[in-house]
């Protein structure tokens, strides 16, 4: 390994205290008394004064030994101007002598010591920079994290949740063991694949996986590390990857968030020429490499729809992975490969925690875990129950509770109808989720309250009526404000926003309008959060047709206000006693409200 000489200011800082050091033991050796010009006057006028050496600024002698002593004494004094001085030192017999005095020394040091301070410190900021940088020698070079076989310890074993992505990418593990068993045919192995998710689904871990699982070299880089400051560095810094990768084969390149380095070319009002070159280095490389020599190129992306279609023809990236969202199955699986690593107690039920998370991604679920048992600890428990895997779905839900954030008694009661109406209308409309638990304990940034509903299974269609259900259970808080206290507030601001959009996902998106027909004016645009379409820029309709909608979405909400209004005067009396019970406790169960709601229509009905 060649060693490479390093600077550092402490290098500087240790010379100059050495220099110090030497200097003052110097001058402890030599021993030069100094005196004042008067005393030396004296001196020489007893004739004690053996020799003086005179120069313009100082006077240097020796003073004549006494007694026994041999040794002469040196002594040191500021010249002042005298001119009886020659005079006095041959009256009195004392040896003198003019020096000249070199300033060459000093000439020297007033050019080098500033030059040398200037070399020093741009030496010392080249030097952070270089490694920051990567070296300045060293920028073309490829920023790729190697790791060799003995690195890797990712298996298929500890990814869970996506069997039909691993099946897909099980040809490419045969094919990286036994290559012979491909060519022999004329086969080939595509030569990218391209793994396309929603984030946090897995698709990193996965192309580890795939590499553990064969045993190869697996190269590592995100898409953003190509791109530098400096015209042409990541054209050549993927030259120098592949170059790399041909050495080590076969073995796996892997390029994270690929949409950062392969965006679609002249999109936007203005160009990256540098982004453009990378990207156009890229296609030359994947068209240059024979994929027998055993160079798979994996890339991930959860932005598939922004990158340039030159990547994705049939020769470059023509194998793409979906890694979606889990189902139950695959939840319930991922939560058990996270739960090996905590102790789990008797009641901790994972396949409920897992029918409790529809739409989490598996990020999401190691996450549930980690604060549970971060939870488990800070209560001082030995193991993860349910209560605190609960807690955690929560958290990753709604957000942490604020305790510290404290209502009066106005705002608390007006919290506690508002939720109990949510949960009232929710529980009284057919296909609804179930309500879980209803809370008046603030959470997250804004949240005062929240009901808690959870699907009973997976859905991937809804229904209009079922959409007109999720609107008329988002209104449900506003109306019953409205039905105690007569007026509303402004708590029900977010969940106005969500009706609205889902009002307008209806006529726009979904042709649900009789008025409008069965036509779609939504761009496709979809929400990875609400996993439904979202309200987008204006489309390409008239303003008569803009007017039409605006229309038909208040008709929407509209109905079900009146809707909601009615069912909640007719369950007035469950509406107030859910309530007054949410203020005893803060937070009950769905079940609890339940049985509030069967006890007062068994009182409604008539006896025979």
């Amino acid at each position: 390994m060649n060693k490479t000489t390093s600077f550092s200011i402490w290098y500087v800082l240790l010379a100059i205290m050495a220099v110090v050091l030497v200097h003052d033991f110097i001058l402890a050796l030599n021993k030069v008394e100094e005196l004042p010009y008067s005393q030396f006057k004296s001196l020489v006028v007893t004739g004690k004064v053996a020799e003086v050496s005179v120069t313009s600024h100082i006077l240097t002698g020796k003073l004549k030994a006494e007694g026994e002593s041999k040794e002469q004494k040196a002594f040191t004094t500021v010249r002042v101007d005298d001119p009886d001085l020659v005079r006095e030192l041959n009256q009195h017999g004392v040896t003198f002598t003019g020096v000249i005095e070199s300033t060459f020394l000093r000439d020297v040091l007033s050019w080098v010591i500033p030059v040398a301070l200037f070399v020093g410190i741009w030496f010392f900021i080249l030097k952070r920079f270089g490694q920051a940088q990567g070296g300045f020698m060293q920028v073309g070079q490829s920023k790729a994290k190697i790791y060799v076989e003995k690195d890797i310890k990712v298996t298929f074993a500890d990814v869970a949740g996506v069997d039909e992505a691993k099946e897909e990418l099980g040809e490419v593990i045969e094919f990286l063991k036994t290559p012979e068993k491909f060519t022999k045919l004329g086969g080939k192995i595509p030569k990218g694949i391209l793994l396309v998710g929603p984030p946090g689904t897995g698709k990193t871990l996965l192309a580890r996986a795939v590499a553990g699982e064969a045993g190869v070299t697996f190269f590592s880089i995100s898409g953003s590390e190509f791109v530098e400051m400096f015209v042409g560095v990541g054209a050549a810094r993927v030259r120098d990857l592949f170059d790399q990768a041909k050495l080590k084969a076969p073995c796996i390149i892997f390029i994270d968030e690929l949409d950062a380095l392969g965006k679609a070319r002249g999109a936007g009002p203005m160009g990256h020429e540098e982004r453009e070159q990378t990207l156009n280095q890229l296609l030359v490389e994947m068209d240059g490499f024979d994929p027998r020599i055993g160079v798979i190129l994996m890339a991930a992306t959860n932005r598939p729809e922004i990158l340039d279609p030159a990547l994705l023809r049939a020769g470059r990236f023509d194998r793409h992975v979906v890694v979606d969202r889990p189902d139950k199955i695959g939840r319930l699986a991922i939560l058990r490969v996270h739960a090996k690593q905590v102790t789990l107690g008797p009641d901790a039920d994972l396949e409920n925690i897992a029918a409790m998370t529809p739409g989490f991604s598996g990020a999401d679920l190691a996450n549930i875990i980690n604060e549970a048992a971060l939870l488990a600890v800070r209560r001082g428990k030995d193991q993860v129950g349910f209560s605190e895997l609960q807690e955690a779905v929560e958290r990753v839900i709604a957000g942490l509770e604020k305790k510290n954030r404290v209502l009066n008694k106005m705002e608390k009661e007006r919290v506690a109808y508002h939720e109990t109406g949510h949960a009232l209308v929710a529980m009284s409309l057919p296909g609804m989720d179930q309500v879980q638990k209803i809370s008046i304990i603030p959470r997250g940034v804004a949240a005062l309250g929240y009901t808690l509903q959870l699907p009973t299974e997976d859905r991937f269609l809804m229904t209009k009526s079922e959409l007109e259900n999720k609107v008329a259970v988002l209104l449900g808080g506003r109306i019953a404000e409205e039905t105690i206290f007569g007026e509303a507030s402004t708590g029900a601001q977010n969940d106005l926003l969500k009706a609205t959009d889902i009002a307008k996902s209806m006529v726009k998106a979904y042709g649900m309008s009789e008025k409008l027909g069965t036509i779609s004016l939504e761009r496709e645009r979809q929400s990875q959060f609400l996993q439904l379409p979202v309200a987008s820029e204006r489309g390409d309709y008239s303003e008569e047709t803009a007017r039409e909608i605006d229309c038909e979405v208040r008709r929407i909400i509209d109905e079900q206000y009146g809707r909601v209004k009615s069912l909640l005067e007719e369950n007035k009396a469950a509406l107030q006693q859910g309530a007054t019970l949410l203020l005893e406790r803060e937070v009950i169960t769905g079940a609890e409200l339940k049985v509030v709601m069967e006890n007062l229509s068994a009182q409604r009905q008539p006896t025979e």
